[in-house]
């Protein structure tokens, strides 16, 4: 599983199409390419949009579909690409959904259940039974999506969380669906309460994550990158919360 910041690694000639061969030459025929997605018309938080923008989505809402909707843009240039890859696929879920390409791609992504998205029965799961990795290609350590994953699996008695609705196509027809899953973008603990100050929680754990052996930095091209072993990083993400919140 990739991040990238394409600012960070300097000027790459060819850009992501480069970035993206690179890692699947690396990788190899038996190797496979995942990315975090979510999409580029999702939001869970309309009470933050001006009065405008709210009664527009209400009125005509986009619709999520899987094979053609655009990977939110927050998220770089590399998944996009790699959704556009040839022989990639993405996962059915509007917000956790994730991309990839390569020999394991159909096992990753053929589930994403509506409700725990980011749970036992995720792709995110998948990576860590599967002995994945995670790569922090110049991205800063605040972007581990799999820390999400944690989260949403660490024995704690309550978290935040939300419930949306989104319009999805498939099967030939359109349902308007919710979704519950943990709270992404307020947090799906009270991290307020650790007095970490300006530090994102999730640099945190994942910089103590590597000073517990969890990982390796090195450079690649400008910038500093990351690679971790997606099992150690949840259970020391797991233990860490648990150890807070538990």
């Amino acid at each position: 599983m990739v991040h990238t910041r394409m600012s960070a690694l300097g000027w790459v000639v060819g850009g992501s199409e480069t970035v993206v061969r690179a890692l699947l030459e690396a990788l190899g025929p038996d190797g496979t390419l995942m990315a975090y997605a979510s999409w580029a018309e999702h939001v869970y938080r309309r009470s933050d949009w001006p009065v405008d923008r709210r009664k527009a989505y209400v009125a005509e809402p986009p619709v999520f579909h899987p094979a053609t909707g655009a990977v939110d843009p927050e998220y770089g240039r590399i998944p996009e690409r790699v959704r556009t890859w040839p022989g990639a696929l993405r996962s059915p879920h509007p917000e956790a959904g994730v991309v990839a390409v390569g020999a394991r791609a159909p096992w990753l992504v053929e589930r994403h259940p509506p409700d725990d998205g980011y749970g036992a029965d995720s792709p995110f799961a998948r990576l860590v039974q599967d002995g994945g990795q995670v790569l922090m290609l110049g991205a800063p350590l605040d972007t581990v999506t799999l820390l999400h994953h944690a989260e949403a699996i660490a024995r704690v008695p309550e978290r935040r969380r939300v419930t949306y609705r989104v319009r999805v196509a498939g099967d030939g027809r359109v349902e308007d669906r919710a979704f519950t899953d943990i709270d992404t973008s307020g947090g799906a603990y009270p991290y307020e309460t650790l007095g970490l100050g300006e530090e994102d929680p999730f640099a945190v754990i994942a910089r103590e994550a590597l000073a517990a052996g969890a990982g390796m930095r090195g450079p690649v091209g400008e910038a500093e990158c990351h690679l971790f072993d997606a099992a150690a990083l949840v259970a020391f993400a797991t233990a860490w919360l648990e150890e807070r919140f538990g």
